[in-house]
């Protein structure tokens, strides 16, 4: 049987406390009090307790917003309350929660004055897309503040076949409450979606060989004999392979944005923010050959005047399935092209660089195939040299 995990609970002790999985620590001072700690890093206080009805464990609020001890004092009426075969919610707090705005309701402000205001469009319809499929047609007719961590559990795991996407919703939930806190809709504390346990997600890694990247470019040049995919799709492709760069700035690039004299991209606006691109004489080369459209000002042209391409994922789809390339996705080149620049020697701080990562950690998911070139390096040596010794 496990060994029960047990602290003089104090702000400064709650604050210490980390957890690979979820572990709660009881109270020296007050039995059946203690604070329950995620992966994630999330902390709440319980409480816990055997009544007329049996075992009853309760959610205090989240620390931060209460302290140790004023989480300490709740917990002791609430113990009081469930030994007394009472409900540990007072009737007036449980009637607070079935009035007030809906879960739709506060949604969609916070699209409006949140979203709308703060994140960029691609974002936006994200959050739009979770908002509208999956939270309003489950929790929308539900005041915000009746929602319940066994609602979210249920959301959440209704959604288990898609793990990201179930993580996403639940995120997202959690913002809106947090907003909602902000706004006085409810209380501090309240949010359900803390103590949800996320589904674990694995990041996938595809990247092309030699072998595909060469059926790949094949394939690409055949497009405009063949048909099924235009020029402008297969030069936004081109362009994703040369460049490492995210399909939205390849999409969204205007002409303005290139100088060729220069050898570089000026991409206004990044997922990290402005960022120049330095081109191959490759790209140089592919982006002057490309025509240029009277009166549209992108690189990628659109269907409609002065408009540029939105979508290539029909082009892709179908070009992969030429080149047998049935798994790769389009964002894949961009792994590729990393993968690339690391079997050549180049080092991980550079190849953050060239794919706009402000941060090294999100290039350390490339580490293994640096240690993977090095281990072939190590062998290429080493075979040369037993060659002459053995």
């Amino acid at each position: 049987m496990a060994k029960l995990k047990v602290r003089n609970l104090s702000n400064h002790t709650v604050d210490r406390l980390e957890a690979q999985d979820d572990t709660v620590y009881w109270d020296r001072k007050l039995p059946g009090f203690g604070v329950r700690v995620y992966a994630s890093g999330a902390k709440v206080y319980v409480v816990q307790a055997r009544g007329s009805d049996g075992t009853r464990r309760v959610t205090l609020g989240r620390h931060g917003v209460l302290g140790a001890e004023e989480a300490r004092c709740r917990g002791t009426l609430v113990i009081a309350r469930i030994k007394a075969g009472q409900d540990p919610v007072p009737e007036r707090t449980r009637a607070r929660r079935t009035v007030g705005p809906t879960v739709a309701e506060v949604a969609a402000r916070y699209m409006e004055e949140h979203v709308a205001v703060r994140c960029k469009p691609s974002t936006a319809r994200i959050m739009r897309s979770v908002i509208d499929t999956h939270i309003v047609p489950r929790l929308g007719r539900l005041p915000l503040a009746a929602v319940e961590r066994r609602h979210v559990i249920a959301l959440h795991q209704r959604m288990a076949a898609t793990p990201t996407q179930a993580n996403r919703v639940v995120y997202t939930l959690s913002q809106i409450f947090r907003k909602a806190e902000n706004w006085g809709i409810v209380p501090e504390g309240t949010d359900p979606c803390g103590a949800v346990v996320r589904y674990k997600q694995r990041r996938r890694e595809r990247f092309l060989t030699d072998a595909e990247f060469e059926r790949l470019g094949r394939v690409m040049d055949e497009a405009s004999e063949i048909g099924g995919a235009s020029w402008a799709a297969v030069a936004a492709i081109r362009l994703l392979l040369l460049t490492g760069c995210r399909r939205g700035e390849i999409l969204s690039l205007r002409w303005d944005d290139v100088n060729l004299d220069a050898h570089e991209l000026r991409l206004r606006d990044t997922k990290t923010g402005p960022r120049i691109v330095p081109l191959s004489p490759s790209a140089v080369k592919l982006l002057a050959s490309l025509p240029r459209s009277a009166g549209n000002p992108w690189v990628i042209p659109g269907r409609g005047p002065e408009r540029h391409m939105s979508k290539v994922g029909n082009a892709w789809r179908l070009l992969r399935s030429r080149a047998d390339l049935p798994d790769v996705r389009l964002h894949d080149l961009r792994h590729s092209f990393a993968s690339r620049a690391l079997a050549l020697g180049e080092s991980l701080p550079m190849i953050g660089k060239l794919l706009g990562h402000r941060q090294i950690t999100s290039t350390v998911r490339y580490a293994h195939l640096a240690r993977t070139s090095v281990h072939e390096a190590a062998e290429q040596v080493a075979d040369s040299i037993a060659a002459d010794i053995l």
